[in-house]
């Protein structure tokens, strides 16, 4: 198993691989699909270890952590690695493959693939329903249905989020690293209100659409070695629970994309043309949105869930 570590809200796992998990916007479901938006800043990530007696009596799993998120929030997973020795990742949700929408095993499948290649793959924000995009991780309460996992499997047992790290086979990449670089920016803005969870314990349901790709392995499964590798479990709780649990105020609650865009704050798009996509889980796409399940109980969509027209000119080019 490979060492599993935390330091400054990032998860290492191995010597090269580490995974944070960003604060983003909330994009509208509008059926539109919306450009890449902002990394607002890593969740605050903590060892259920360090917390054994505070937390819920079904956290057991090893190498298990857990980040607060307020109900309707988004993330997304940012991965970092070594381009001259890259590692297979496969991320689930409720023990759901986010990739291919099967059910959550410790291997590695190529028909379909499930699993991204990082760095190759920079970054995950949801579950891959359809080809040039994704929709949109967003946190929802256990219990009401609205979960991947609960439209997937029909009961709601797991949620959190769940990601294996594989090493590749020895000899077929370099041993010594080159100098390497950070070319990750956060962008910091002030808060507004949001409405928080009512149930403490929280999954991932799916939000509005965004392009974004999922690479095709382009080194093959073979290239991977399925006895060593690591694992994690990380658990969502709404601001109550991870201040009862903590003793620390939550983290402030995050600007709409409505405001983002009003004020002129760039969005972003990857330059990836030449780069292959993955082929849609036609299970993932069956999933129905937060929205739809919502307005199905006769909740009223919010302001928040109003459409954005995002400038050309906001949009901001990302290089590979």
């Amino acid at each position: 198993m490979l060492n599993i570590t935390v330091e400054d809200d990032r998860i290492y796992i191995g010597e090269r691989f580490s995974i944070e998990f960003q604060r983003t916007l909330r994009i509208p479901d509008d059926d539109k699909i919306y450009p890449l938006p902002p990394g607002l800043g890593r969740f605050p990530v903590y060892r259920v270890a360090d917390y054994l007696g505070k937390v819920p009596d079904n956290w057991q799993q090893l190498n298990s952590f857990f980040i607060p998120m307020y109900q309707r929030e988004a993330l997304w997973l940012c991965f970092n690695g070594a381009d001259w020795k890259p590692n297979a990742v496969k991320i689930g949700v409720g023990k759901i493959n986010a990739i291919s929408g099967e059910g959550w095993d410790e291997y590695l499948h190529d028909n379909p693939q499930d699993y991204v290649v990082c760095p190759n793959q920079p970054w995950l924000d949801g579950i891959n329903v359809g080809e040039g995009f994704i929709r949109q991780f967003v946190a929802v309460s256990l219990g009401l249905g609205d979960t991947i996992e609960a439209q997937v499997t029909g009961v709601e047992e797991f949620g959190g989020i769940q990601i294996l790290v594989y090493e590749p086979k020895l000899g077929i990449f370099p041993e010594q690293p080159p100098p390497m670089s950070d070319n990750y920016d956060d962008i910091i803005l002030e808060s507004v209100p949001m409405t928080q969870a009512v149930d403490s314990e929280m999954g991932l349901g799916a939000g509005g659409k965004m392009k974004q790709k999922i690479y095709p392995d382009e080194y093959g499964i073979e290239t991977w070695d399925l006895e060593n590798y690591g694992s994690i479990f990380v658990y969502i709780v709404n601001s109550e629970k991870y201040q009862e649990i903590t003793g620390l105020e939550p983290p402030p609650t995050l600007i709409s994309a409505q405001t983002y865009t009003q004020y002129g704050f760039p969005w972003f798009s990857l330059y990836d043309e030449e780069k292959g996509d993955l082929p849609a889980s036609a299970r993932l796409a069956e999933v129905k949105t937060i929205q739809e399940r919502e307005a199905e109980r006769g909740v009223k969509a919010d302001t928040d869930d109003l459409s954005v027209d995002v400038p050309e000119s906001d949009i901001k080019k990302l290089y590979m």
